[in-house]
């Protein structure tokens, strides 16, 4: 069995910072690939965020879930080695994120007053702009709304200006409702659905709670009523839940939820997931294009928008509404 320690050397490894036990950020590729002025992810080219200003970050490690197409180090149960005496107030996450951040974008600086050849091909007006990022994908590992001040966390956030994306697995539905009621509600709530039904999800996400396909559901009957942004998010991996039976499956959950996005993403064969799918399972473009047109038909929505190199495809009633005008 590999140690907790070879794990979690093997995460900052990765590029993961810990910024606390129960907390850590990582630099996206795609936050990378902005400041090179090498493209820009899917976020920004359907919502309108900036890739270069996003923070990619989780207030908690651990998972009741066990997803098979996970990134995460699913051998180190982290709820069992956080301590519950250390745990960090949404304030401190939040400026220990920014400063990790930093860190981690410093070899994107260019000195202008060296006279040694630069390595960096970084737009440094972008990089100081990524100083303070704008952006916080709250999605990086674990569940977040296992974090107790989830709501204080998403406020922090709001209260500075910053927009905020939570993507959950829909297993505690009273902390949804419990966002809606204190007003704390992200700017967008994703809520991953990767089976249709009880048959596969227990299966594919090999849950530790107990009723979780019923608890996903009723995490699902909320999303209609939120007073926030709100998709429907499916992984989609080859030869598991793209074929014709879940894609009627999936509609009728779809047209029950009434979702303002349903965003389709391909798995990625990253991280830990390696270990447990291979690349042969990674969905090409056009296929979740195909699954997407049929996704379509079932259930009256549009094909927005789509990012090629993310394989990522959103669909929603009006391309208008896609891009946040205000956080």
């Amino acid at each position: 069995m590999t140690s907790n320690k070879k794990i979690i050397d093997t995460m900052r490894k990765q590029g993961y910072r810990f910024v606390a036990n129960h907390a850590a950020v990582k630099i996206c590729r795609w936050t990378k690939k902005s400041l090179r002025n090498e493209g820009v992810c899917y976020k920004e080219k359907f919502y309108g965020i900036n890739s270069h200003q996003c923070c990619q970050m989780t207030p908690w490690l651990g998972c009741d879930n066990n997803c098979i197409h996970c990134w995460r180090a699913l051998e180190l149960d982290f709820n069992k080695i956080i301590n519950k005496n250390k745990i960090k107030n949404p304030k401190e996450i939040i400026d220990r994120c920014i400063k990790a951040q930093r860190k981690l974008l410093q070899g994107f600086k260019v000195d202008s007053k060296s006279k040694k050849k630069q390595l960096s091909k970084a737009n440094q007006e972008k990089y100081k702009q990524a100083q303070e990022p704008m952006q916080f994908a709250i999605s990086l590992s674990g569940e977040p709304t296992l974090y107790q001040d989830i709501g204080g966390l998403i406020e922090e956030l709001r209260r500075r200006g910053k927009t905020n994306f939570l993507v959950t697995n829909g297993l505690y539905p009273e902390k949804i409702k419990e966002l809606q009621d204190k007003n704390q509600l992200p700017t967008q709530l994703y809520i991953s659905v990767n089976t249709p039904n009880k048959k596969m999800y227990g299966k594919f996400h090999r849950s530790s709670v107990k009723d979780a396909w019923e608890k996903l559901n009723k995490s699902l009957s909320l999303i209609k009523d939120l007073d926030c942004r709100t998709v429907f998010r499916i992984n989609l991996i080859k030869d598991f839940n793209m074929n014709d039976k879940c894609i009627k499956e999936f509609a009728e959950l779809i047209k029950k939820t009434k979702p303002m996005f349903v965003e389709l993403k391909g798995f990625m064969s990253v991280g830990f997931a390696r270990e447990r799918l291979g690349y042969d399972r990674m969905p090409w473009h056009e296929e979740i294009l195909d699954f997407a047109k049929k996704l379509s038909k079932q259930t009256g929505l549009k094909i927005l928008d789509e990012h090629y190199y993310s394989r990522a495809i959103v669909l929603g009633k009006d391309k208008e509404e896609l891009r946040i005008k205000e956080v």
